[in-house]
């Protein structure tokens, strides 16, 4: 009996540090990849029919290449380049920059958006992927007129 209840201490010691394993392994399996980083340049304050430059730098850190989609959204109805939608590839290794110019007289809200499509002769070899979570990213900016 007493070799019994050793054995049944014994074993418990011996489990603690696997069930601490398999914490530590579950933690180190989480994925924190991001799907898409934006980074949104526009100016703060503009003067009435001035040009100006909205520049979107996009990265993501999935192995696994996209296509995406970009456009600019604002409160304010635009016309001209403002409108231009660009579709590109976007992997790893290859962060994609973008650039809208235009002129506005009124101070308005822009959200730089980015779509994830699926669309054929973009990737290379058609090879890319959908995040299943969210296929919309935006980023909303003011731009002050006077």
């Amino acid at each position: 009996m007493r070799s019994l209840q050793l054995l049944f201490r014994a074993s418990h010691v011996a489990l603690l540090p696997l069930f601490c394993l398999l914490l530590g392994t579950n933690e180190a399996q989480e994925d924190s990849r991001k799907v898409m980083i934006m980074d949104v340049e526009v100016p703060q304050i503009a003067r009435a029919d001035e040009e100006i430059t909205v520049k979107m730098v996009v990265k993501t850190e999935l192995r696994e290449c996209m296509v995406i989609k970009t456009y600019l959204v604002s409160n304010t109805p635009m016309d001209g380049p403002f409108n231009y939608k660009y579709t590109g590839c976007l992997c790893e290794d290859y962060p994609r920059t973008f650039y809208w110019d235009f002129q506005t007289n009124n101070t308005m809200v822009i959200a730089a958006v980015v779509d994830v499509v699926r669309q054929l002769n973009i990737c290379p070899n058609n090879k890319a992927v959908m995040p299943i979570e969210a296929n919309r990213f935006h980023v909303l900016k003011t731009l002050y007129v006077h």
